[in-house]
Order: structure tokens, then C-alpha cells, then sequence
């Protein structure tokens, strides 16, 4: 194997310290639930941690408990056992000081862009003058300009993700979470939101959490991508994505960096849900 190559890079997740760095920390975190048939372990022993303004990518088979790490990290679900940190403090209640992005837009059908936008200032009583200013930043930066004051059914499905990209950037979260945002979109539509979510991550310097079932996606958004077992899910290991800060779509899906990292990464996986 060539010295500095992707797959020397790859290890499984060392234990975090707790440090007030991280943005997100999550420390042997186990979740388990009861069903009507069979308690079930969803995650188990997980150990994570994302630096400030990194942006890591989490990949892994379906049903691996993803998401629900995602919601461990917002507050919105609590750990079995383990804990969960969010800019060095505990999380031990739903965090105001995230943005969530989900797998649909979930806009209000009655409100324009701007005011699905702006709903987030209401709930969270921001003073008006200093949303509307955001909204508008927000609205030029995502290339909704001119489309302000359309309704969702007047908009195309990555317009409406813009859209929910927009009001979970409002209050200018440190932490960004996203939940397979883009899975429901066409091919080409997707390229264009991961060549939008790029720029906009390098523009405002978010900490990003992404939850993604494509590794292409993975590879041309992320710094690391951490790889899942199967359920119960557990971290397989983390490689480091050595492509450039700056990457021009076309350009990076021909880099061999690009290749190599996939190619592990799906290797990996498949060896991790063998093992199952």
C-alpha cells in the first residue's frame, strides 16, 4: 500500500477527552428502547467528536442509529448511558443553540419563502429588524433572490431545501445537524445543493454534522467521514478526507484522493456489515 495513502489513514474513533474545543462530543454513548416485542439496542459504545468548523460526514447501512446520534448531539433524545457534550457543556435538554436540517423541508404551505425563513426569529422572539437583515443575507447567499416571496408549491424541491437551510442558519447556529437533506432530490439537483452546502459551509464557518447514505457525498463535502456498523451501531473507524479546501465538483470526482476514499469507505462498510 503507497506510504499516505486513504486506507493507512483509517482508525477506529480514539476516546474523546472531555474539552471545551469540541463542538460535538459524544463519550460511549449507548441508546436502548422497548418495543412491544424485544428491547432493542440502537447505538452502542459510541465515541465521537467533531472539532469547531469541521465538517464530518457520517455514513453507515440503514437503520445503523445515524439520526439518532443526531439527536443525541441536539438534545432531542437522551443516551441510555454515556454522554453527550455540546460545545463542552452536557446536553440534558433539546439545545437552542443548534440548526437542524431534516430529510424534508417541512415549509409551512401558507408562507412565502421569506416568512418560512423568518418563522425561526418568531419562536425564538429575535428582534425583528435583525431577522429580516439575516433572511435577506441568507437569501442571497443560497441564490433564492427573486424567489422571496413564492410559496412551497411554487418552489422545486432543492429550493425549498434552500429554504430549510436558510431558516436553520438564522440564528447563525454554531452547530449545523443534517439529517439526509438532500436524499429526496434528483441527481443533478443534488450536485447543485452539495456545491451550495460547500460554499456556504466555507462562507460562514458552521460546525457540520451530516447524515448521508451516498459516500460520494460523503467524500466531496466532508474533512472525515465516519463510517457505521450495523445495528446495534457502533463507529467502524474515521478516514480523513485529504482532497483541498477548494473543490470544484468535476474536478474532484476525477481526483484519485476522491477514488480511494469512496473505495475504502465502501470496502470498509462492506466488511463491517459482513462481520455483523
Amino acid at each position: 500500500m503507497p506510504p499516505g495513502s486513504t486506507a493507512e489513514r483509517v482508525a477506529p474513533m480514539e476516546r474523546p477527552l472531555t474539552d471545551p474545543g469540541h463542538a460535538v462530543e459524544l463519550d460511549e454513548v449507548a441508546v436502548r428502547f422497548r418495543t412491544k416485542r424485544k428491547d432493542v439496542t440502537a447505538l452502542q459504545d459510541v465515541t465521537l467528536r467533531v472539532r469547531p468548523g469541521e465538517f464530518v460526514a457520517i455514513v453507515g447501512p440503514s437503520g445503523c442509529g445515524k439520526s439518532t446520534l443526531l439527536k443525541l448531539a441536539s438534545g432531542l433524545l437522551a443516551p441510555s448511558s454515556g454522554t453527550a457534550r455540546l460545545l463542552g457543556e452536557e446536553v440534558t435538554a433539546p439545545r437552542p443553540d443548534v440548526g437542524y436540517v431534516f430529510q424534508k423541508a417541512a415549509l409551512l404551505e401558507w408562507r412565502s419563502a421569506r416568512k418560512n425563513i423568518l418563522l425561526q426569529a418568531e419562536m425564538r422572539r429575535m428582534p425583528a429588524r435583525q431577522a429580516r437583515e439575516r433572511a435577506d443575507e441568507l437569501i442571497a447567499m443560497t441564490g433564492l433572490t427573486g424567489f422571496e416571496d413564492a410559496y412551497p408549491h411554487e418552489l422545486s424541491g432543492g429550493m425549498q431545501q434552500r429554504v430549510a437551510l436558510c431558516r436553520a442558519l438564522l440564528h447563525r447556529p454554531p452547530v449545523l445537524l443534517m439529517d439526509e437533506p438532500f436524499g429526496a432530490l434528483d441527481a443533478l439537483t443534488r450536485e447543485q445543493m452539495n456545491v451550495e452546502l460547500r460554499r456556504i459551509w466555507q462562507e460562514t464557518g458552521t460546525t457540520v454534522l451530516l447524515v448521508t447514505h451516498s459516500i460520494a457525498e460523503a467524500v466531496y463535502l466532508a474533512d472525515r467521514v465516519v463510517m457505521m456498523t450495523a445495528r446495534p451501531g457502533t463507529v467502524a473507524g474515521v478516514i480523513e478526507i485529504g482532497l483541498p479546501a477548494d473543490r470544484d465538483y468535476g474536478t474532484t470526482m476525477a481526483e484519485p484522493e476522491f477514488a480511494r476514499a469512496t473505495r475504502h469507505i465502501r470496502d470498509h462498510l462492506g466488511a463491517a456489515v459482513a462481520a455483523d
